[in-house]
């Protein structure tokens, strides 16, 4: 991990602060213990859609490689893994036999390989749980992470970004969840964010020092803090440990954005998964809010007013949104969706007395499933 404390202690001096294990800033952590929060304050959303670089500090990623790591996979994931291509980026979930997901991952591929990305909290005990199932098959797992070609994610999104990045890549990724791969590293496009392209650059710590200082001289700089704030925005939900097996993938919308497959065969969880969706059972959607209250996180719990008595909901994510407060993605009852989206003060985040969750238009249409 010494390319990464290399690449912390360079943010370190550009202004970044680190993040102490309680999820507060922490100038005081050393470098390489924790992912950069932030370089002094926490990006808004007009920042995020002028133009935005963010230094993505806290995510890891597993490469498994070998004959049969595709189709080994796709016994695993809710996915398609056997017909992914070098040019496609897919989301694909990894769950429990009843149908919990114990994972989400950003998943692609090159000649040889096959990524997921996913929290580094989470990845070294999903990698062991993953790789307590190859058993015959001739598929490896590796922690890609620290590889050279591995070493630095950027996240960049917003008007200027495109322009930005062209410096760098001759040929830009076409449309969403797609890559290129260049001498400059792996570029994928990810879901788009306020009607802009949004992207993940994977490089080298030596090819990322050399941009960064050109980057941050056209967008906004910002840490983990930055890019979880698209994503949110993005609708675009990723599982942590504070949120491991609590929903099924289509509470926190996965079918949505393409992160299911209903045509491939058998995985952990799939016939919950199906019957979810073909028998019309979820009455449950994660939809986007904004939560005056900066110590709200994932994990933490919804109550709707008039039925104070018991959580309708749960912080799929949270990140901080430049005013004082947060925004999030929260998994709810329909009923409380429509209830909050209609009256002002209708849901309250950690009590029926709590902070007032205010309810934002989704980037795409939520599907009731509600048969």
């Amino acid at each position: 991990m010494e390319i990464m404390n290399n690449w912390n202690q360079f943010l370190t001096a550009q202004g970044a602060r680190p993040v102490a294990t309680d999820g507060a800033p922490d100038s005081g952590a050393p470098i390489a213990a924790a992912p950069i929060h932030d370089f002094g304050q926490s990006l808004t959303v007009p920042q995020l859609q002028d133009g935005f670089v963010a230094a993505i500090t806290d995510q890891g990623l597993i490469d498994l490689h070998g004959d049969d790591a595709a189709s080994f996979l796709h016994g695993q994931l809710t996915n398609d893994v056997e017909h992914l291509s070098q040019e496609q980026v897919r989301l694909a979930g990894y769950c429990t036999p009843k149908g919990r997901l114990l994972a989400s991952f950003l998943m692609w591929r090159n000649a040889t390989t096959i990524y997921l990305q996913l929290p580094r909290a989470i990845q070294p005990a999903i990698q062991k749980r993953l790789q307590m199932f190859v058993l015959r098959a001739k598929a490896k797992l590796h922690d890609a992470s620290g590889d050279e070609a591995n070493q630095v994610i950027l996240g960049l999104g917003g008007k200027q970004a495109t322009a930005a990045l062209s410096a760098w890549f001759p040929v830009l990724p076409a449309t969403p969840f797609s890559k290129v791969e260049h001498a400059s590293g792996t570029l994928l496009r990810v879901a788009d964010a306020f009607g802009s392209a949004r992207y993940e650059w994977l490089t080298s710590a030596a090819t990322a020092r050399d941009a960064w200082p050109q980057l941050t001289a056209q967008l906004a700089k910002g840490g983990s803090d930055a890019w979880h704030l698209s994503d949110i925005h993005a609708g675009i939900p990723q599982i942590t440990a504070a949120t491991q097996e609590q929903f099924v993938p289509q509470m926190v919308n996965f079918e949505l954005l393409g992160g299911v497959n209903f045509k491939k065969g058998c995985y952990p969880g799939q016939e919950i998964v199906a019957r979810s969706q073909y028998l019309g059972k979820l009455k449950r959607r994660t939809t986007l809010v904004s939560i005056a209250d900066a110590a709200a996180v994932a994990g933490g719990e919804l109550f709707a007013v008039s039925d104070p008595d018991q959580p309708c909901g749960m912080v799929v994510n949270a990140a901080p949104n430049g005013a004082g407060g947060i925004d999030a993605l929260v998994e709810m009852k329909l009923g409380a969706i429509a209830e909050g989206s209609s009256a002002a003060g209708a849901v309250r985040y950690g009590s029926a007395q709590g902070a007032s969750v205010h309810f934002l238009p989704m980037p795409y249409v939520l599907d009731a499933l509600d048969l």
